[in-house]
């Protein structure tokens, strides 16, 4: 366990110190990690004016304190420490999958993803201590103190196992689909040095994701893994995802867009004004038909006589939002108690179903299609 210093970082350079204490308690220790070189990157904005909100039309803010509201710097600071705990979280998660890389080439692209959250982590760290004094160092603090495998990550997603490849992969389309959408609205945000942030790691996100396409893309072409369990680790992972939106109604998601600090995932495309209280089951919606549509691309590299893919409902094993703790299957119908257990474990991942997975991938060398070092990702 991490030991606390409270009151010992006072500089970005004393975090620094504490980062490679984080690195080496969960066990980062190999060369592709260590070589990387971290640092803080912030990209060209297309704009110096605030795009959206009470503020729509004034210069973007540069310091904390040019923030009208201080209920605004308060919401402000809490997005930048979710986007960050979300970062170290997923670290924390892919920690263990080097020794089961099914390839070289697959083993540098996950070097390369854990790096690069592990760096949009420090981003968010840079920030919280550039810009917000005593909370900020705080907050950067706590964000190597909690562990996603101790379940103390702040959002549902970042405390699930991710024990194996297909999990890796599934997690990589869907879950890291959904860091697109936030940092896409983040980059509209008034306060500058946050959009600025966001330029650069939604170029270093496209990689992840084209990591996760490209590999389901391939373990259905090999055609090794059984459907059924592929069904079951997307029934796993995306309604974790659908949480990841927030609540529906939200008067958090209300006022960041009110005081310019968060955006609409289409902010420049769409010309309708903002439905404040409809704000995240309208991201939502939008990620539900990009994740659709990806999972019918899936489908058209399956023989015809073979059972297809598909998206969970909505409303299946939610957490979040109006529902929450309902008992709705996978394919939307509500269901009564005892029925619902039963689906529950028909549907989802159990032990037996991770054990047979696990040792599917460590007997079948060639339970994925081969990829050329020469391949290159784009953002789907």
């Amino acid at each position: 366990m991490l030991v606390k210093r409270a009151n010992k970082i006072a500089t970005f350079d004393d975090w620094v110190d504490l980062f490679r204490v984080w690195q080496s308690d969960i066990g980062l220790d190999y060369p592709e990690l260590k070589q990387y070189q971290f640092e803080a990157k912030y990209g060209p904005l297309h704009s110096n004016e605030i795009e959206f909100g009470a503020y729509r039309g004034q210069n973007r803010w540069q310091r904390i304190r040019q923030v009208p509201d201080q209920r605004a710097q308060d919401a402000l600071l809490n997005l930048i420490v979710y986007q960050g705990d979300t970062e170290f979280a997923s670290v924390e998660q892919q920690r263990n999958l080097f020794a089961g890389a099914p390839t070289e080439y697959d083993r540098k692209a996950l070097a390369r993803v854990m790096t690069e959250e592990m760096r949009h982590g420090y981003q968010m760290c840079h920030l919280l201590l550039g810009h917000f004094g005593h909370a900020g160092r705080i907050e950067a603090q706590k964000l190597l103190e909690r562990r996603a495998f101790n379940s103390e990550r702040l959002l549902g997603s970042f405390n699930e196992s991710v024990e194996n490849w297909l999990d890796f992969y599934t997690y990589t389309q869907f879950i890291d689909r959904d860091g697109k959408f936030q940092l896409q609205m983040l980059s509209h945000s008034g306060f500058a040095p946050l959009a600025q942030s966001m330029v650069p790691m939604l170029k270093e996100e496209s990689f992840h994701l084209g990591t996760g396409n490209d590999g389901l893309r391939r373990i259905v072409r090999r055609g090794r893994i059984p459907l059924a369990y592929i069904q079951k680790y997307f029934n796993k992972w995306i309604p974790t995802a659908f949480d990841l939106f927030g609540t529906d109604f939200s008067s958090s998601a209300h006022w960041a867009y009110l005081w310019g600090l968060k955006g609409r995932y289409d902010e420049h495309t769409n010309a309708q004004s903002a439905d404040l209280d409809m704000l995240n089951d309208s991201a939502r919606n939008l990620y539900y038909q990009e994740v659709n549509g990806l999972i019918q691309s899936l489908n058209r590299l399956i023989p015809a006589e073979q059972p297809k893919l598909y998206t969970p409902d909505v409303k299946f094993n939610r957490h979040i939002g109006q529902f929450a703790a309902q008992r709705f299957s996978v394919t939307g119908e509500p269901l009564e108690e005892a029925e619902y257990a039963r689906h529950l474990a028909a549907v989802l991942p159990q032990p037996a179903d991770r054990t047979a997975v696990n040792a599917l991938l460590a007997a079948d060398k060639e339970w994925i299609e081969p990829k050329g070092a020469e391949a290159k990702w784009s953002q789907v």
